[in-house]
């Protein structure tokens, strides 16, 4: 895997989701170059509604590949304030650009403290290798 894959200004959880903190307490949330590999094709991203109250680890979503279904889960808590509707006509951005416009949900933290908890972009690396 090259650096690109995991860019350094990003976190990520051990469930292949990175986050860009966004500032004023919000991050966009998706999924990591690894995960949409792994998912193969996406056809169907069902993402959760705006204003929905998430804690972490809740299924708040699933994306559907040729190969499979995977859950969602979140990866902080807080209140969704935003989704990517552009998934819903072309769900392969999940797999064409993982970190730009295949990005999932934006989420307003309960806790920005919670950031600290996640996995900068050399430890997400060691994990996948």
């Amino acid at each position: 895997m090259s650096e690109l894959e995991y860019p350094e200004d990003l976190r990520y959880t051990s469930d292949h989701e990175w986050i860009r903190d966004q500032g004023e307490g919000v991050v966009r949330v998706g999924i990591t170059s690894y995960a949409q590999d792994a998912l193969g094709d996406v056809v169907y991203a069902s993402l959760p509604a705006v204003g929905d109250e998430l804690a972490v680890g809740d299924a708040c979503g699933e994306v559907e590949s040729t190969k499979s279904v995977s859950d969602i889960y979140a990866p902080l808590a807080g209140e969704v304030v935003a989704v990517n509707e552009a998934l819903d006509a072309t769900p392969e951005l999940l797999n064409s650009d993982p970190y730009g416009e295949g990005w999932m949900m934006e989420i307003k933290l309960a806790n920005e403290a919670d950031l600290d908890g996640l996995l900068d972009a050399g430890a997400y690396r060691e994990q996948v290798n």
